[in-house]
């Protein structure tokens, strides 16, 4: 049993898998962040090895998802609710069942931190983000003038990022000097469109229903200041995700899981760790990845010792080769499919919207959101499911951005589901697939 679906979680399972021990991986769902971890966050990796042009953080989550289902890892897409580690074998507890296991590998990583300042929970959606990966191509953030508060890598990379819709970035830093890496660290000071703000600390926000300036101060200084902007992005670190696991674990003083130095094995025997959540110090993709390897070769050696493995007999030595999906094409007059069940673009989205009689479904994304690509395979099951009664339209925020501001969309992905020209429910974020496809079958009855 494997749970976290980050580097560490999704190279853990690669190597069991191909051990024949036929792996479950509980993916996650919402609690510590989304299915794929941090990666689904960020935009260009650029130091994983092999990829010499750098590729996005979520397309290396999919191909790293890809390869271990092609081994056999079984998928559960959900969050494990309860861990009991205190009898043998294991319980993980989930939404839907309780699993028993001879050995567990956690990989559930880290979260993003919040500030806490006082109108964090007012303008939270409503211009305050901790993802603008996710967030930032929204039409509420494109040409304004934007915040991001941190001086590490994902600071960095997220001030950058902003800079490619026409916005002006205010970097807020606490400290005299950025943490990042000097690539990165010379890429924010060379952009004309960010300004650093050295030794500056975020008060409070204000506005109306939007978020419209920022209250700072210099930590060497009482008096306030405010710097107009439409948006705030939080980029401050992480905390480990290890709730499930306290009262069962050692967990040191900064709450990351106790292991020896290099080693993936915990304070309880048949249990290990990798990734972010036994990690304080190098916290990289590259370095979880690893270290999911060492679990599972440690893991896969324990159940051994213990004659406690039991392999599975492949029906065939190779597993069938991976087929990428083709690119959905816009829609367009000559191409449009009055009865396709997905299609892209407002074009079908128009056609549909004045013409089928069905229920639509629209989805706003963007490319770089990682979210996105956990929302859109679910959203298709569930229109597969339905068969003909529902039709799927996707759009893409970064093409079509005009549609985007005429739906009031400020953040993807958003689901909005129209029945006879009307707007019946509206969605942000991801949730379980059971309950889209329980609310459009309402819709339906």
């Amino acid at each position: 049993m494997i749970i976290g679906s980050g580097p560490a979680g999704y190279t853990a399972a690669i190597y069991a898998a191909r051990a024949n021990l036929q792996p479950l991986l509980i993916t996650g769902f919402k609690k510590g962040g989304i299915p794929g971890g941090q990666l689904m966050t960020t935009t260009f990796v650029e130091n994983f090895p092999g990829f010499p042009d750098g590729i996005i953080g979520p397309d290396l989550m999919d191909l790293m998802k890809t390869q271990a289902i092609r081994w056999g890892t079984k998928l559960l897409e959900v969050d494990a609710d309860q861990v009991n580690l205190n009898q043998h074998p294991f319980k993980i507890k989930t939404l839907v069942q309780t699993i028993t296991s001879n050995s567990l590998i956690i990989a559930t990583g880290a979260s993003a931190n919040k500030l806490g300042i006082p109108s964090e929970k007012k303008f939270w959606s409503n211009g305050i983000s901790a993802c603008a990966i996710c967030d930032g191509a929204t039409p509420q953030f494109r040409n304004e003038d934007l915040a991001v508060v941190g001086g590490g890598d994902s600071a960095c990379e997220e001030a950058v990022y902003l800079t490619k819709y026409g916005s002006h970035v205010h970097l807020l830093v606490r400290s005299n000097q950025l943490k990042a890496s000097k690539a990165m660290s010379d890429r924010v000071e060379a952009n004309k469109r960010i300004t650093i703000h050295w030794e500056t600390e975020l008060i409070d926000v204000e506005g109306g229903n939007w978020i419209e300036k920022l209250i700072v101060k210099k930590i060497d200084s009482c008096s306030k200041e405010s710097i107009k902007v439409k948006g705030l992005f939080y980029a401050i670190g992480h905390t480990p995700n290890t709730d499930l696991f306290k009262g069962q674990l050692s967990i040191n003083s900064h709450g990351y899981i106790k292991t020896d130095p290099g080693r993936p094995e915990t304070s309880v025997n048949g249990v290990f760790a990798a990734g972010d959540v036994a990690d304080h110090e190098w916290r990289q993709g590259i370095t979880a990845a690893s270290s999911g390897c060492k679990a599972a070769l440690a893991a896969e050696r324990w159940l051994s010792q213990r004659n406690l493995s039991s392999l599975i007999e492949r029906k065939n030595i190779e597993p069938a080769i991976t087929q990428k999906p083709d690119d959905l094409v816009t829609s367009s007059e000559e191409n449009f499919q009055f009865n396709s069940l997905w299609q892209k673009g407002s074009y079908a989205l128009r056609k549909l919207y004045h013409e089928s009689s069905n229920l639509i479904l629209v989805v706003y994304t963007s490319p770089n959101c990682g979210p996105c690509h956990i929302l859109k395979p679910q959203l298709k099951r569930v229109i597969q499911e339905l068969k003909s009664d529902v039709q799927g339209v996707e759009i893409d925020i970064d093409e079509e951005e005009d549609i985007a501001k005429q739906a009031g969309v400020n953040g993807t992905p958003t689901v909005q589901i129209f029945l006879k020209k009307e707007l019946k429910i509206e969605w942000k974020g991801i949730r379980q697939r059971s309950e889209f496809k329980e609310e459009i079958m309402n819709l339906l009855s």
